[in-house]
């Protein structure tokens, strides 16, 4: 099925950059979703088992395989949505949804790839598709994040591709002749250890360009702002998820060998940087956009922060990490609401939002909830049991000071969001509003119920997942 997959993703593609046809492009989008549901019912009945040789999808791939699935349903359809209201020549459109297509596929494959040469193919697919959504517009702003997203991504994939080569030579002499992650977990022990920090340094650096993290971070925060709003939800959910898989897979590997306590202390330091940077900026920003992205850099940092506690954090940060992915495009589908409604990305323009578009105000204060991990959340959960793995692993002081920083954070956030929903704007003509139907609010609401049942009933489906992509790590 995976191959099926990868080739009727390539041929929709491909029919996108000549389509010139409305309906024709929404039959290829309704299309594209079924091939990617079928994609995700297929790994998870045949979980772990190869196919095409260079994949195999473990629980972990399985997971965010079906996340992938479903989030790509709305930010379809919220593209055609954008398309209605800022009209493009029809070769643009190809265009976009062709390169929509690309990214969501490559996606996808990353996630199910077991061999790191193939991984690291994919993920840079993954930065040429999404440069040419940065670039949809066409002016010399998504001009600049372009350019940006494709030079700092060239460098971490650099990164990612030396930190590849110091495998090899950590696998010199021991007869292991392939770069298969599941082979490399099985001989760890024989690795040796001063060329696996190389290649760990090399690696996790490298992805925290797609994850958003530090120290690469930057790559993303100026590509989800210049984006249009549904290439910006991808960008800030199921791709952030991409550096994560990057990053664990290798993780696991070292998790068996002498250096796990070394590189538990790289994502340490990392993880309380990221939610620090996140703080400072989110004091700062008054663009919405930005001010989304940099909330993104801050749920990385704790799901980091869960992984190197280990134990109970294990779960906690795949759990964040599946309820984050649902919750951020909420956010961004919803910034499209507001863009046409004030036609302005600062704080400053925007305000009294329940008088002009209820429904919408509804989904920004609900997700204002949800995203900062307040009750009744689900990302509250994950979150206390990532408090809670720092705890027990007597990590106190990063304890204190992310939940300060989560403090500071919450505060601007808040400030920033009420503001937008009850402050009455200053020079605003309310004469032109436009007035947004409640069924572009419809796909926002759902998402958001999903991260508050999965977070407090996670059906025994989930959790068994989660519980087998993290049975290979320290008890």
């Amino acid at each position: 099925m995976i191959g099926i997959f990868l080739i009727g993703s390539l041929l929709i593609s491909l029919a996108y950059f000549f389509s010139k046809n409305h309906l024709l492009n929404v039959v290829l989008a309704f299309a594209f979703c079924l091939l990617h549901g079928a994609l995700a019912i297929d790994v998870y009945i045949h979980r772990d088992i190869t196919q095409l040789v260079y994949f195999t999808p473990d629980a972990l791939a399985v997971i965010l395989v079906c996340v992938n699935s479903i989030i790509c349903i709305p930010v379809f359809y919220h593209s055609f949505v954008y398309f209605s209201k800022h009209p493009y020549k029809p070769h643009e459109m190809g265009l976009f949804f062709g390169a929509m297509v690309l990214l969501t596929a490559s996606i996808s494959a990353a996630y199910l790839s077991n061999h790191m040469g193939i991984l690291w193919i994919f993920v840079e697919l993954t930065t040429l598709s999404a440069s040419a959504l940065i670039y949809h517009r066409r002016n010399k702003l998504t001009l600049e994040g372009t350019w940006k997203y494709i030079f700092i991504c060239s460098i971490s994939i650099t990164l990612v591709f030396i930190g590849i080569l110091f495998v090899t030579l950590a696998i010199q002499h021991k007869g292991i002749t392939d770069l298969f992650y599941t082979t490399l977990s099985e001989n760890a022990t024989l690795l040796s250890p001063f060329w696996l920090k190389l290649s760990f340094l090399f690696i996790f650096t490298g992805f925290t360009a797609k994850a958003g993290l530090v120290p690469m971070y930057t790559a993303g925060i100026d590509a989800k702002d210049k984006a249009p709003y549904p290439a910006g939800a991808i960008l800030a959910s199921v791709l952030m998820n991409v550096g994560f898989v990057g990053i664990f897979r290798f993780y696991e590997i070292t998790s068996h060998t002498e250096i796990f306590a070394w590189t538990n202390n790289i994502l340490l330091i990392s993880a309380i940087l990221s939610v620090f940077v996140a703080a400072v900026y989110m004091l700062r920003v008054k663009n919405i956009k930005r001010m989304m992205a940099y909330s993104g850099v801050e749920h990385m940092g704790i799901i980091m922060l869960g992984i190197a506690a280990g134990g109970i954090g294990y779960y906690a940060a795949i759990l964040h990490l599946i309820l984050h992915s649902f919750a951020k495009p909420a956010l961004f589908f919803q910034f499209g609401q507001i863009y046409r409604t004030y036609g302005s990305k600062s704080v400053y323009d925007v305000g009294h939002y329940f008088k002009y578009n209820i429904t919408g105000a509804l989904v920004l204060l609900f997700a204002f909830f949800i995203v900062t991990a307040m009750p009744p959340s689900g990302m509250f959960v994950s979150e206390f049991l990532v408090f809670k793995s720092l705890f027990a692993s007597g990590y106190l002081w990063v304890l204190i000071l992310t939940m300060i920083l989560l403090t500071v954070i919450i505060w601007a956030f808040g400030k920033n969001v009420f503001k937008m929903l009850f402050i009455k704007p200053v020079d605003f003509d309310e004469s032109n509003v436009t007035r947004i139907p409640f069924s572009e609010s419809l796909s926002q609401y759902i998402l958001l119920a999903l991260v508050v049942y999965l977070g407090l009933n996670p059906p025994e489906q989930l959790v068994s997942l989660i519980h087998s992509a993290i049975s290979t790590l320290p008890k």
